[in-house]
């Protein structure tokens, strides 16, 4: 079936956006010293993910719309409508878990998470049951629903989740929400890790794999439409799996964060149906220790208008960041330059 690639056209000048932003975290990080002696510059680190997925993206642009370093155009001239003599970075990561570790360790100033392992890590419970919850963690914004999708090989009979025994398949990396909710998911179907062939893979490198038909199938969590599985799909290499019924109840009950949703049809190609699955809002979360003008600044500069129309026009995820749901699902604190923010846009949750 020919499959449209018109995704990947769409999002392909976010290149060099990633780039710029990948170059400035290296220069924060070799002239971080030199920047300490210049009280008017501050980097601005953002973890995300994997650079395959949808969190890079997304930070390169919001990285982009907050910055606005000294000699910049002014905002009302079509300039930079960021924080005055702020340069933020997009920075890879390997996901959810390692970047709340890496906020509360003081490693990185924020990071974006999925909603379910802000609240784990901040209460200390599942995942993180019997460590020290981590106090230090604080919300900027409610950012759009990641989606978990089940890429499978096309052609090997792989028709549900319970076909993956025995089958080769990556799970994400340690450190990922992605491995989390894949474990979840392989227990609710009555499947142990242990049944397949685990492999712990960014979706990058699993999907070169599966080109090269030495993997049946791996799992992303991201917002849609991704352009890994967009790639994947259009040249008809890969099918999404459905997750839904009883097994997906069984998860739901214990796991609130967590809820039924779909990729919406014609997502990947013309013709697509529906597919059923499960989802978690991704939030974009901050250290207590930087200062409150900072994140004040921050999060007025992401809610400006200018940044709105580089959310629309970039990736298809970026139209989902609304500030009608800034604050859906955040159970944890704002930070007080957040809430200050948000208090006076009238939002409230």
């Amino acid at each position: 079936m020919a499959r449209d690639g018109s995704i990947r056209d769409r999002t392909a000048r976010l290149g060099r956006a990633a780039a710029l932003a990948l170059a400035l975290a290296l220069v924060a990080g070799i002239a971080g010293p030199a920047a300490a002696q210049d009280p008017e510059l501050t980097f601005f680190r953002i973890a995300t993910g994997g650079v395959n997925g949808t969190y890079y993206p997304i930070g390169a642009i919001i990285g982009n719309a907050i910055s606005n370093p000294a000699g910049s155009r002014p905002c009302g001239q079509g300039g930079s409508c960021g924080v005055p003599n702020l340069i933020a970075a997009a920075v890879s990561s390997n996901g959810s878990v390692a970047n709340v570790e890496a906020i509360e360790t003081g490693q990185i100033e924020s990071a974006f998470a999925q909603a379910d392992v802000v609240h784990d890590a901040y209460y200390g419970k599942r995942t993180f049951d019997g460590r020290q919850p981590m106090q230090k963690l604080r919300v900027i914004a409610n950012l759009y629903a990641e989606r978990m999708q089940v890429v499978v090989r096309r052609g090997i009979g792989i028709a549900g989740i319970r076909d993956l025994a025995g089958k080769r398949v990556s799970l994400d990396e340690p450190g990922s929400g992605t491995l989390l909710m894949a474990r979840l998911v392989l227990k609710s179907y009555g499947l142990a890790e242990t049944d397949v062939v685990a492999d712990y893979l960014k979706p990058g490198p699993a999907s070169s794999l599966m080109l090269r038909d030495e993997l049946d199938a791996f799992v992303i969590v991201a917002g849609v439409p991704t352009n890994v599985v967009a790639d994947l799909t259009a040249n008809g290499v890969a099918d999404l799996l459905a997750l839904d019924g009883a097994p997906v109840d069984k998860i739901l009950e214990t796991h609130p964060f967590l809820a039924r949703t779909a990729i919406p049809a014609e997502t990947y190609w013309p013709g697509a149906p529906e597919i059923p699955t499960i989802g978690v809002g991704a939030q974009w979360i901050v250290s207590a220790d930087v200062p409150e003008e900072r994140v004040y600044a921050i999060c007025r500069a992401l809610w400006n208008t200018a940044t709105r129309v580089l959310l629309d026009g970039g990736h298809p995820a970026g139209k989902q960041i609304r500030l009608e749901t800034a604050l859906d699902g955040i159970d944890i604190p704002l930070h007080p330059g957040a809430a200050r923010c948000y208090d006076e846009l009238g939002v409230s949750r």
